[in-house]
């Protein structure tokens, strides 16, 4: 991975990215140890640039819960049973599955295997889930729960670390003990990839606006961008544009509207989902269409499948601290992510690139542990990373300081293809620490410490 720097190198609302999960999953609870088979690019030396923190050993020792003389068990999963939307979040679980085969086929950990519990909390039951966990695993590992501020008061209370795919809920994002490999953290924000749009798109400079919408994720999320653009020195066009989660009868008096507007470019953090594409396409029906400046999540099969047969949303731009799977030839780790998902059966996206990214920051850390493989020793290791890739998955991060990235690049899409168009160089990221700007938490609703550690479940 390169980096192209206007500075030395030293957000996005990912629960809404699973709005564009996929179709459902048979498997719910599943113990994975993962022996069986052999995976393509599952190396024994590497992952990407990364040295493999797997491998023999003969580390030994019962040293605290789920951790014995042969084995260290965690624990994982996603959303995947919500029926009303099957599957939902099965990328990060299809990626812990795909990393704990092949971890074990190399020999684990210093010869410790890895038994994994794939828990579904089905978007409502996260604290029941985490419960769970609290009594058996020995750490929290590539996990992605919708409902994580449920679970958080029951993870803290238990003294359970995790190293998350995502947090959602802002004290989650806060919490202690918690170690995101591509941290969002509610008092700063990357604006990289918001700066690199100003320039790709003049008209996202001069007067946009932004589709408004009554879930309450999405209105913070648009506070935060709108926040994060005035630092920027534009000014958001309020055009009193809101839009029902659940969608619309008819779209087009939203569009209309837009129009009378006379707004530039258009916003939104929400992802690819009906309400949204309906919006796009009825802007077009009434001779309006704007440059589309959005989210990273709309950064997916399913958009770039519907685009392909509608073309309501070419030009479209979004900003991405992952390197997208259009760059696999040119950044190792992505191949070797798709290869190894893809040999499981499993569903690659960006969330899953997160989820392995987890895993690969979790065993390094256990890796260097050896015989005092406790949760006090991940992580103290944890905390003193503060530069991480993951192999050269995504731009880097600071995970041990829970800061964000000072790197982004920018893809487009056009019919059904997207392309990266920031930098002009495929695989790089452009990175400038004067963006990441500071946010106050109450943005959030969050009170932090002086340690930047939310307080709503902290112990006395």
């Amino acid at each position: 991975m390169r980096l192209s720097r206007t500075t030395k190198v030293g957000g996005a609302v990912l629960a809404l990215a699973l709005a564009a999960a996929g179709c459902g999953s048979s498997r719910s609870g599943d113990a994975v140890t993962g022996t069986d088979g052999a995976n393509p690019s599952a190396s024994s030396s590497a992952f990407g640039d990364l040295a493999s923190p797997c491998g023999p050993g003969s580390a030994k020792g019962a040293t605290g819960q789920g951790v014995t003389d042969t084995e260290i068990k965690i624990g994982y999963g996603d959303d995947r049973g919500f029926t009303a939307a099957p599957g939902l979040g099965e990328e990060n679980g299809d990626a812990i599955d795909a990393m704990i085969k092949w971890c074990n086929e190399q020999g684990g950990i210093l010869g410790r295997k890895i038994t994994g519990t794939r828990y579904d909390a089905a978007l409502t039951n996260a604290a029941s889930v985490v419960q769970k966990a609290c009594a058996s695993d020995f750490m929290l590992v590539g996990q992605g729960f919708a409902y994580d501020e449920a679970s958080e008061p029951i993870r803290v209370g238990c003294d359970l670390p995790t190293v998350p795919s995502y947090t959602v809920g802002p004290n989650a994002n806060m919490g202690p003990d918690k170690f995101e490999p591509v941290p969002f953290p509610v008092d700063r924000y990357n604006a990289s990839g918001l700066a690199q749009a100003l320039e790709l798109v003049p008209e996202f400079k001069e007067s946009p606006t932004m589709v408004l919408s009554d879930s309450p994720p999405v209105q913070a999320a648009s506070a935060k961008v709108a926040a994060v653009l005035g630092q920027l020195g534009v000014k958001v066009k309020d055009c009193g544009i809101s839009m029902s989660q659940n969608g619309e009868a008819n779209y087009v008096p939203f569009a209309q509207k837009f129009k009378d507007c006379g707004a530039s470019a258009l916003w939104t953090s929400n992802g690819p989902i009906p309400s949204q594409m309906g919006l796009f396409e009825a802007l077009g029906r009434v001779g309006a269409k704007p440059p589309k400046v959005v989210e990273s999540q709309w950064y997916s099969e399913v958009a770039s499948q519907w685009n392909s047969k509608s073309g309501a949303a070419d030009g479209l731009i979004t900003a991405l601290y992952f390197q997208p799977f259009e760059n696999a030839e040119k950044v190792p780790a992505v191949k070797q992510y798709l290869d190894l998902v893809r040999a499981d059966g499993g569903k690659p996206a960006t969330l899953g690139m997160s989820a392995a990214s987890a895993f690969l920051l979790w065993a390094t850390a256990a890796k260097g542990c050896g015989d005092g493989l406790t949760r006090d020793c991940v992580t103290k290791a944890l905390s003193e990373v503060h530069e991480w890739t993951g192999g050269g998955l995504h731009a880097p991060t600071d995970p041990g300081g829970n800061l964000p990235s000072e790197c982004a690049l920018v893809v487009q899409l056009n019919g059904g293809t997207w392309k990266q168009v920031s930098p002009e160089t495929q695989g790089e990221f452009a990175c400038d620490e004067s963006k990441v700007v500071e946010l106050d938490p109450k943005l959030s609703g969050v009170k932090l410490n002086d340690d930047r550690l939310s307080t709503a479940f902290l112990k006395n």
